[in-house]
């Protein structure tokens, strides 16, 4: 018999909190039904298998970064929303990191809850960036580098790859400021090419 309270929900939630201690790449069932005080058998009413809660893992932790994103660049718009959603970006990898590694997974045509969450997700980005006029493919340009300049330094950061003793939010504000620089290149060439 399932124990009372466990539900897909919970044990994501859980696999999630253990993916943030150990890592996404160590999780494994067996640290799952132990945190929940299940044994293993238990797990597999709620999950089909480690694949299946890793991207269950995912669509979660991108609805989370999506409502963080949104309520960072609220009401803000250009250099200003995109520097309020890179701190909000950095702040949830630091504080969820196995979670936050799931997001970077792109979802199968087939896992109908991930894509929508990362459409949603993508749908905040690309938002943002249509304040620099992006459209097309130079908004699909201007989010593949947004996404590997934020992802490169709270990669580096969270491996401790930054020991020099200067000051690390402001070298992470001034590459997101000279990122919006970039963008405002791409719309204009998408401006020039129009003429």
């Amino acid at each position: 018999m399932p124990r009372a309270g466990l539900t897909p929900a919970v044990v994501v939630s859980e696999a999630a909190a253990v993916a943030d201690e150990v890592g996404l790449d160590r999780l494994t069932l067996a640290a799952v039904a132990s945190r929940l005080g299940v044994r293993l058998p238990s797990l597999y009413k709620h999950v089909s298998g480690l694949d299946a809660l890793r991207v269950a893992i995912a669509a979660a932790a991108c609805r989370e970064l999506t409502a963080a994103l949104t309520a960072a660049c609220l009401g803000l718009s250009g250099d200003d929303a995109l520097l309020a959603m890179a701190h909000a970006y950095r702040d949830y990898a630091g504080r969820r990191p196995g979670a936050y590694a799931a997001t970077l997974r792109a979802p199968e045509p087939g896992d109908g809850e991930h894509v929508a969450a990362a459409r949603q997700l993508l749908g905040v980005v690309s938002a943002v960036l249509a304040g620099f006029g992006l459209a097309g493919e130079d908004a699909v340009d201007g989010v593949r580098g947004l996404r590997a300049v934020l992802h490169g330094f709270v990669a580096i950061e969270a491996a401790g790859g930054y020991a020099m003793p200067q000051d690390l939010d402001r070298s992470y504000e001034r590459l997101i400021r000279g990122y919006a620089g970039t963008l405002r290149g791409y719309a204009g060439t998408a401006a020039g090419r129009s003429a």
